[in-house]
C-alpha cells in the first residue's frame, strides 16, 4: 500500500506544470532561426532604431535556443518591427521654468511571423513604452548644457530598448 501510495504521489508531483518564467517558448518546435531586419524608424529620432534593433536580436540570442540572422532569407521566422513614433515632454520644471524631467515615449508595431507556413503567430499594432530621465546638473548660467541633455536623453533611450527587447521577446516566446 505505501509503495503504490509512493508511485502516486511521484507521478502527480512530475505534472505540476510549473516553470522558471522567460524561459518557456510556444513557438512551433523547428523554429530555430529567428530573422530581425532593421526595425524600421517612421520618427524624427535618429538612430534609435539601430540601438532599439540590437536589444532586440540580443535579447533573442540570450535566451539560448535561436540563432538570429540580419535577415528574413534563411530563416523559420522573422520578426518585422517598426517604430511609429517618438516624443519627449518634460514633466517637471525646476525654479527658472525649466524642464528638470522628461518622459521619452516611444510607439512601435510588430509582428512574427513563421516563414514555413506564413501564419503571423504574434503581432501588436499598439506597443507604447515610457522612461522617465532627470535632467540634472545640466543648466548653466547661460541656460541647458545640450551635450549634457543629449546625454540623459542616450541613457533613457538605451534603458528603454532593453525594456522593449524584453517585452517584445517574452511576449513573443510565452505567447502573451
Amino acid at each position: 500500500m505505501r509503495v503504490w501510495l509512493l508511485i502516486a504521489v511521484a507521478l502527480a508531483s512530475n505534472g505540476c506544470g510549473y516553470a522558471l518564467a522567460g524561459r518557456g517558448s510556444f513557438l512551433p518546435t523547428y523554429i530555430r532561426v529567428v530573422g530581425i531586419p532593421p526595425i524600421e524608424n517612421r520618427s524624427t529620432f535618429q538612430q534609435v532604431e539601430l540601438v532599439l534593433t540590437e536589444k532586440v536580436r540580443n535579447e533573442f540570442i540570450g535566451r539560448g535556443k535561436y540563432r538570429v540572422v540580419n535577415e528574413p532569407t534563411g530563416s523559420d521566422a522573422v520578426l518585422a518591427a517598426e517604430i511609429i513614433g517618438i516624443s519627449v515632454q518634460p514633466v517637471a520644471f525646476n525654479q527658472q521654468q525649466l524642464g528638470s524631467r522628461y518622459q521619452f515615449i516611444l510607439t512601435m508595431k510588430a509582428t512574427f511571423t513563421d516563414t514555413r507556413t506564413n501564419m503571423v503567430l504574434w503581432s501588436n499594432d499598439a506597443l507604447t513604452f515610457r522612461e522617465e530621465y532627470d535632467l540634472n546638473n545640466v543648466s548653466t548660467a547661460s541656460g541647458i548644457d545640450t551635450g549634457a541633455f543629449f546625454d540623459q536623453e542616450r541613457g533613457s533611450v538605451d534603458r528603454l530598448a532593453t525594456d522593449v527587447a524584453r517585452s517584445v521577446v517574452t511576449a513573443i516566446l510565452e505567447a502573451f
